[in-house]
This record gives structure tokens, sequence and C-alpha cells, in this order.
């Protein structure tokens, strides 16, 4: 805490991470499950994004775009996991107020730019399949590069917004957060002012930074859906369905928790239940993206095996 000299009040200068366990034995079977969920997500998506570098065979859009996705996943487990750990082995959970701060920005940024990111692999769909003729000649490298560096601009701008509401309000007690990391609806619980004009602006960037993407997603894949209804051989309509399969999963493991925490009130906050689903989206659907797109496309086991098979000759 420090001491505001103009207004003679106690202000927060750190706030208290409580994690999910005060017993030291809990604490330690939780790090090594988090260590071995983390280490498997940022193995996971590593090998798809050197995978991809390495085979000259994915240098397409469709493997472009996995490859930043993968890079964002990696991100922003890492945002919140790495400390986390630290906190399950150690007594002390503070984090001070510029750290809350700059992590709650790092981790929205990231998120809200995996929002607009899945867009752009649902367009990359549309295209592949609508215009197949036409594929790389629509998604050329120089938009591909404009896509993906738009939809970071963005989410870090949306991101930047959100996280200057909900940091510029009074916070003078209690520090106690009941997460394990500064996400903002755990944050903004603890003001001490009447938050609901800036719950209501917050609700309505939230709902508009989901609805919209999501909208987009649904509309690109009624258009492919037509497409494919159209192909009159069944063996070629669930070749172009498969090339959608792990796209749609991905969508539903992210956008399903992460509506559920962002577009309700505040009123409904639950620390508990909302713990355990933020890390659903924020550790097990990093942990999965790359299992998903790794069983289900012939190219990347591809490229595998042919990476594995050029070390046992280098050997």
């Amino acid at each position: 805490m420090w001491m505001s000299p103009s207004q003679n009040q106690t202000w927060v200068s750190e706030f208290i991470l409580l994690g999910f366990s005060s017993d030291p034995t809990t604490n330690r079977i939780l790090f090594s499950v988090f260590l071995l969920l983390y280490l498997s997500s940022v193995l996971g998506n590593g090998l798809i994004i050197t995978l991809i570098c390495l085979d000259m065979h994915l240098h397409t859009p469709m493997y472009f775009f996995l490859c930043i996705l993968s890079l964002l996943d990696m991100s922003y487990v890492t945002t919140t996991v790495p400390q986390m750990l630290v906190h399950l082995l150690v007594q002390s959970q503070t984090i001070s107020f510029a750290g809350c701060w700059l992590q709650m920005y790092m981790f929205s940024g990231l998120a809200l730019t995996e929002c607009f990111f899945l867009v752009v692999m649902a367009y990359d769909r549309y295209v592949a399949i609508c215009y197949p003729l036409r594929y790389t000649v629509i998604l050329n490298w120089g938009l591909c590069t404009q896509l993906s560096a738009g939809t970071w601009a963005c989410g870090f701008f949306v991101s930047l917004i959100h996280t200057f509401l909900t940091m510029r309000l009074p916070y003078c007690g209690p520090n106690r957060v009941n997460h394990y990391f500064c996400e903002g609806p755990s944050i903004l619980n603890l003001a001490c002012m009447d938050t609901h004009l800036i719950e209501m602006v917050g609700l309505f960037i939230s709902v508009f930074m989901l609805v919209a993407p999501l909208s987009l997603i649904v509309a690109s894949y009624i258009r492919i859906a037509q497409a494919i209804l159209k192909i009159k051989s069944m063996q070629a309509r669930c070749k172009a369905f498969s090339t959608c399969a792990s796209h749609l999963t991905v969508i539903t493991f992210f956008y399903a928790p992460a509506t559920y925490i962002y577009t309700k009130p505040i009123s409904r906050y639950s620390p508990e239940r909302d713990k355990q689903i933020s890390l659903f989206y924020n550790v097990f659907t990093v942990l999965l993206n790359p299992v998903v797109y790794s069983l289900r496309n012939k190219d990347i086991k591809g490229a595998f095996l042919k990476v594995m098979g050029k070390g046992r000759v280098a050997w």
C-alpha cells in the first residue's frame, strides 16, 4: 500500500493473487501438473512453427496462418503460467500494480488478436473452398502479411482501451485477487467506487469484440457449406469439410469459455468457477490446438517424418 498525500487515502500498490490453494502439498502437485502442461503447450506449438518454417511444401497461406496462431498461443500462455508456477512454489504471491497492468494488457491483447485472427483463418478456408483456382492469387503474401499485422494492431489497441478503463479506477483495498493472474473481471471487482458505467463500457467492448468476429466466421462457414453442398462427389465433400474441421474445433474451444467470462455482468462474477474456465481457454486450449492440427493433418505429419528422417541421416 501507499499513501496519497493529496487525498490522505491509502491506495493499492500491489495485488495478492490467491491462486488455487494455500496448502503446500497441493501446490507442489499443481506445480508439477501445470509445468507439464505448459512445457507440452510450448513444445507442441513450437514444433508446428518449426515444421512450417523448415518444410517448403508448407509455405502456403493456410500454414502461414497456422504458424501465427501457434505463436499467439505460445505467447499468451506465457503471460500467465510461468508466474503462476512461481507462486505455487513460494510463499509470496504478490504482483505489483504495474506488473498487473502489464499482464492484463498483454493477455487481453493476445486474446483479442486471436479473436480477430480466427476470422482471418475462416476467410482463408472460404477462399480455398469457394475459389480454389484463385486461392494463391487472392491470398497473396502481401495480403496475408497485412491481415496478420492488422489483427495484432487491432487486438492490442482495443486491449489498451479496456485495460486503461479498468486500471485507472481507484483501488484502495482490499487487494486480494481470487485468481491466478490479473484478469479484467477479477480486478474490476476490487475497485472502491461504483463501477456500473465502466462495466457497461467494458461489456459493450467485450460483446462487440466477440460477437462481431464470430458473426463473420459464421457468415464464412455458411458460404463454405453452400459451396460444399454443390460438390457432387461425396468423397470430395468429405475432403473439403475435413480441411475446416480443425479450425471449427479451435473456434469452439476458444470462443465458448471466453464468451462466458467476458459477456456476463460483474454481478454474476464467481471467482472459483471463472478461475477454472479461464484455466481451460488459457492453458488447455493452447495444448489442444497443436494436437488437433497435427493429428488431423497429413502435411504436418509428413513434414515431421521428413525432418526426423533427415535427422537420422545426419546422425
